[in-house]
């Protein structure tokens, strides 16, 4: 069999799909660090820096942004296989803000001066982002955010509190929802600030979750200053912004990924524990692993409005819900069947992919993290069945 030849970046959003699917799995297979595959927590920082310098020293980093900007300029179908390559591969999940959220964000919104100033350190590494949004009282309800910005001659002068910052402890920059008008409605007045994390005032204090890892924090801001030029769009049209960002989100948050990996992972725990010829235990693997087909299938129904160039409407929250309470439920049947190794924080002796204790605990914030499915069937019942508030 022939060699896979890798060719430049500019040429990959050129090839057949299939081919470029081949030539992703080769540039895995030759660059990827095997002991970084299927890593059980969100790795830190300096952890996951070496295949993030990797990707920027081949430009790989920025899979969706344009050419001119440093980008692969990745149709978003070719963005999607991009993902499930990697998804496939065990790849972790790098510092990311910049490349996914803030980047794309500065390139449609931000002036020329920030596209210039912000963008190329993405690509090499030297500003790590982190994002500022939901706040104590203001999560998946984030339109009822408190930190302020007041305008204070040249600077705003921001003030509040921001939770649940993804590895705010390893970023140097943050993307702020600010209010900046408060007696407008709650979805208005609302700005998009970029705030230097080295700024007198701002204190990261790291929250130990259930697995006892660090990877959120919470973050304050105390008379924190902050250029006015750092404002990206116009002044109170935050919100917009940030729908933006939050639609394209979901699709991502509804891939068939994480109930998939658990799938395969149940299948393995139940004949290591020596229940999977049970007939109750099939007849429930096979309830699962039909919803996880049906999953699947909806999930390639956005796919391909993406491939078609098409925007995604509010019904994609279904994905969201229908992914997330699989994981939870696959997870579940992980537990009840894993006897004494249930309650173990680590991989089971012999397997590291058998991360039972910490895969049940994964799944329990699925269901809140990028607007809780509460307010994920509000989005449905209002916007696409269109029944009363």
């Amino acid at each position: 069999m022939d060699a896979i030849r890798i060719p430049p970046p500019a040429e990959l959003d050129s090839l057949e799909d299939e081919h470029f699917r081949q030539v992703v799995r080769e540039f895995l297979r030759q660059n990827y660090p095997e002991e970084l595959r299927n890593p059980p927590k969100r790795l830190h920082w300096a952890e996951n820096k070496p295949w993030y310098m990797k990707l920027a020293e081949k430009g790989w980093l920025c899979p969706g942004w344009p050419k001119e900007h440093g980008g692969l300029g990745l149709s978003p179908a070719k963005q999607i296989i991009l993902t499930e390559e990697y998804e496939r591969h065990g790849v972790a999940r790098t510092n990311d803000h910049g490349v996914v959220m803030l980047g794309p964000l500065v390139i449609k919104y931000g002036t020329e001066e920030q596209k210039q100033r912000f963008l190329p350190k993405i690509l090499t590494g030297e500003h790590i982002w982190c994002q500022g949004y939901s706040e104590p009282g203001a999560g998946s309800d984030l339109a009822a955010l408190r930190t302020e910005a007041v305008l204070d001659g040249d600077h705003y002068v921001v003030n509040g509190q921001k939770i649940w910052t993804t590895l705010a402890q390893d970023a140097n920059w943050i993307f702020l929802l600010v209010r900046t008008d408060r007696n407008a409605k709650k979805q208005e007045g609302i700005s998009f600030l970029l705030v230097d994390m080295t700024s007198p005032g701002i204190t990261v204090k790291p929250i130990i979750n259930l697995e006892m890892h660090d990877e959120f924090c919470e973050t304050f801001f105390d008379n924190v200053r902050v250029p006015k030029e750092n404002l990206v769009g116009q002044l109170n049209k935050g919100w917009d912004m940030a729908k933006a960002l939050l639609g394209f989100e979901r699709i991502f948050l509804g891939s068939p990924r994480q109930s998939g990996y658990a799938l395969s992972r149940l299948k393995i725990l139940a004949e290591r524990m020596g229940v999977w010829e049970d007939t109750g235990f099939q007849d429930s693997y096979a309830k699962l692993r039909l919803e996880f087909e049906d999953l699947k299938a909806l999930y390639g129904v956005y796919v391909d409005r993406l491939k078609r160039g098409q925007s995604l409407g509010p019904d994609v929250s279904m994905l969201k819900i229908i992914q997330t309470e699989l994981f939870q439920k696959v997870t579940d049947t992980m537990l009840e069947i894993a006897g004494e190794n249930a309650g173990l924080m680590e991989p089971m002796e012999g397997n590291r992919d058998l991360n039972i204790g910490g895969l049940y605990i994964q799944a329990r914030p699925a269901t809140i993290y990028g607007g809780s499915n509460e307010i994920q069937r509000n989005i449905l019942s209002k916007n696409v069945l269109e029944l009363p508030g």
